[in-house]
């Protein structure tokens, strides 16, 4: 029986054979283990080492563990510690720091760090499917705020007006349904409208703000905006759905993590729109979603601190 719960979980993947055969029942559903190197169907753990697979084709004999092919792939750590932590940030609200998942698991920061990166790899959305009927389109700032910054740094970074130097995320939200987010280089015309344009079915209905940006979408939308200068809510025009999610965004980055950098806050993005996509799920459910996407996936340290 799955868990549901957390503490659950714990005990429940405390078995490494248990990992082993759960994992696998995801990576090769009609029981069948495939070679990575020569494809072949004939491959079993070995019996002195369970946790290791060996292909029995003569002219392969490769010798593979249940990772492979997934973001697990080349860890040290065994798949007690990975369940438990996808477990933790899919279902935790507000996120979970890699200094907490470091003293929960018994890890340093860095390891627990690159296995939150690693998950948010497979909690990326993947589905080509458009927004379709109302839509609510939004854009919000992130970044530190000028007064919190020394006088030096706040020179050196603030340019222009409060917006300048920080970080802009767009998205649309399909009301009752999902949200497409992703950073933006600006807000002008071509980027916002591309965002809107690619994720969302002609025909939609779309709710903006007065941004002169969106001016130009009703050539393929219904397209109604309102001015948050004057008013919130004006019968069904609002966004206040989208700004519903920045606040969760917000609360997650500033409360949680604190500090993110600007070329790896779309991977803080993709853990948000995880969450709220999947929000009418429980969290066995949600370990779930997640677990059917590790495999195929797969991040590097070098990667993650290229930009460094």
């Amino acid at each position: 029986m799955q868990p549901k719960t957390l503490i659950e979980a714990v005990k429940f993947f405390s078995d490494l054979d248990r990992c082993n055969t759960f994992l696998a029942d995801i990576k090769w559903p009609d029981g069948k283990i495939i070679c990575p190197k020569c494809g072949n169907e004939s491959c079993k753990p070995l019996a002195s080492r369970p946790n290791t697979i060996k292909c029995n084709r003569k002219s392969c004999q490769k010798q593979f563990s249940y990772k492979v092919g997934t973001i697990f792939e080349d860890s040290p750590l065994g798949l007690d510690k990975w369940f438990v932590a996808v477990w933790c940030i899919v279902n935790a609200k507000n996120g979970i720091s890699s200094y907490e998942l470091h003293r929960a698991l018994g890890v340093c920061q860095k390891t627990a760090w690159f296995m939150l990166h690693r998950i948010r790899l497979a909690m990326q959305e993947g589905s080509l499917l458009k927004l379709k009927g109302t839509i609510e389109s939004d854009e919000t700032f992130v970044g530190g705020k000028s007064k919190n910054m020394h006088k030096d740094v706040r020179a050196r970074k603030i340019t222009g007006r409060g917006a300048s130097g920080k970080a802009i995320v767009h998205g649309v939200l399909e009301r009752g349904g999902k949200i497409i987010a992703g950073v933006v280089g600006n807000r002008k015309r071509p980027a916002v409208q591309k965002a809107i344009r690619e994720n969302v079915v002609a025909g939609s209905t779309v709710y903006t703000d007065e941004l002169k940006s969106y001016i130009g979408l009703d050539d393929k939308f219904t397209h109604e905006m309102i001015d948050h200068a004057k008013e919130y809510v004006r019968g069904d025009v609002h966004t206040n759905g989208m700004e519903n999610f920045w606040s969760l965004l917000k609360r997650c980055i500033d409360g949680t993590y604190i500090s993110v950098l600007p070329w790896q806050l779309f991977r803080y993005v993709d853990e948000q729109v995880f969450r709220f996509n999947n929000r009418k799920l429980d969290d066995a459910g949600r370990f779930n979603e997640a677990m059917s996407r590790v495999v195929g996936r797969r991040v590097t340290f070098k990667a993650l601190c290229e930009s460094v």
